[in-house]
């Protein structure tokens, strides 16, 4: 038997690692909800993520090419965020992801069911 890479088993293995760790759609979604932003403005937005991972996040998706960074030569300096075309490209699957939402409810339905049978053991 020959074993096959995650991403021939699965094509879309790639696009899920990029696109859905842990914090790329809390960010993707604010900036294209809101538009451009500084880091500050993101962060109060996500009020649950730390300083050092919004730092790590933004910029593996400026490296992916799904976020704009903008530096602005001023005293202060500033930055500002927004999101790519590539990463406005993303709506259309984000969109079809929120319409799925409506199955959540569903979903607790199932865990509750499989919850009671497994403590029925």
């Amino acid at each position: 038997m020959t074993e096959t890479t995650p991403e021939l088993a699965c094509p879309i293995a790639p696009v899920v690692d990029i696109v859905f760790s842990r914090w790329t759609t809390p960010i993707l979604w604010s900036l294209h909800e809101y538009g451009r932003q500084r880091f500050v403005e993101l962060q109060r937005r996500i009020a649950t993520i730390t300083p050092k991972v919004l730092t790590q996040r933004l910029r593996q998706l400026e490296r992916d090419g799904l976020v704009v960074r903008t530096y602005h030569a001023e005293v202060p300096p500033r930055v500002e965020y927004e999101i790519s075309e590539l990463g406005r490209s993303l709506g259309p699957l984000f969109a079809t992801l929120a319409d799925w939402s409506g199955n959540l409810g569903k979903v607790d339905a199932a865990r509750e069911a499989y919850d009671e049978r497994s403590s029925a053991r």
